[in-house]
């Protein structure tokens, strides 16, 4: 009995001298590798969106998750070797964001499995071939990118009923803008209005690409959606005000100071990331994952920027706002 006691005794030590972490630590902390196209300042509402529902699905960095991140800081061309750098690591899940990043993801790696927080039309960009299904190893959230940015242009007629040029903010480098581009050149057709293609591959083209819209006369301008304009929307705002040419694009865009918005809310898609790279830490098969489509638009007018640049906004347009920015 004194040697079953000892015994006793001697575990009940072990156990109270035992730290509780060392027991948690036993448990599996996840990798996630974040591929960014822009910069982490750029993103880093998004980030923070992404994050929050981590957090709600009961992962916490320090404890059982660690993010890696590598950001190309607006230049793409950086995007291949940084995600060769996060497959060498062996992460569980690499998340991305737009179509170049999902493009060097892919290219980096066959087998780690891909989460695309945002990306334009995945069909059409070569990402995928079946949305319901997908074959490979991404899966994730997009919108039809081209539809949507078509459609801003019939947002900016009825404001402005007797607009004839239009400017089309476009980056180069990404494969994404072809079939957007089309898009827009058709509805621009159908509704006798000029569009004018101003590249910017990163933020330092910003300054000459309003000062072309300038000298063309432009009487609007349409972003359209990629990382790098999306990191940088408060000076394409900016500079949209001080030249005086009313702008649209994404919700965030008019948040930022922009006149007009019609899109998808990137922030809660973002969020929505999440529930992806939790069920694969659980272990769910890709090809049970399907890509999901926005199905939720927003049309968002900015006030505060209307009496800059002294613009009335008709009635359709205001009845048709889902938020107002006074």
């Amino acid at each position: 009995m004194n040697t079953r006691r000892k015994i006793i005794v001697a575990l009940g030590v072990c156990a109270v001298a035992t730290p509780f972490s060392s027991f948690a630590q036993s448990a599996k902390t996840y990798r996630i590798g974040y591929l960014g196209p822009t910069s982490a300042a750029g993103a880093a509402s998004r980030i923070e969106a992404m994050r929050a529902g981590l957090r709600e699905l009961g992962y916490v960095e320090g404890k059982n998750l660690v993010i890696e991140f590598r950001w190309a800081d607006d230049n793409y061309e950086r995007l291949p070797q940084f995600a060769v750098d996060l497959a060498r690591l062996k992460v569980d899940v690499i998340v991305t964001h737009g179509t170049p990043g999902a493009h060097a993801a892919l290219k980096a790696t066959t087998t780690i499995p891909i989460v695309m927080a945002t990306a334009g039309d995945a069909l059409l960009t070569g990402l995928v071939t079946n949305l319901a299904r997908p074959e490979g190893n991404i899966t994730g959230s997009i919108f039809f990118n081209p539809e949507l940015a078509a459609k801003r242009l019939e947002v900016l007629r009825d404001t402005f009923p007797r607009i004839k040029r239009i400017a089309v903010l476009k980056n180069p480098d990404n494969p994404a803008m072809a079939p957007v581009l089309a898009a827009m050149e058709q509805t621009a057709r159908a509704l006798k209005l000029e569009l004018q293609q101003i590249g910017a591959r990163n933020p330092k083209d910003f300054d000459g690409a309003f000062t072309a819209m300038a000298k063309s006369r432009a009487e609007a301008v349409v972003a359209i959606e990629d990382a790098m304009l999306n990191g940088n929307l408060k000076q394409i705002a900016d500079l949209a005000i001080q030249r005086r040419i009313p702008a649209i694009g994404l919700p965030e865009f008019a948040d930022a100071g922009a006149l007009l918005a019609y899109g998808v809310n990137l922030v809660q898609m973002f969020r929505h990331s999440a529930v992806f790279v939790d069920k694969l830490f659980k272990g769910t098969p890709i090809k049970q994952l399907p890509v999901e489509r926005a199905t939720t638009f927003e049309t968002v007018i900015n006030l505060k920027t209307a009496r800059t640049l002294g613009v009335k906004f008709p009635d359709s347009i205001k009845l048709r706002a889902d938020r107002v920015i006074e």
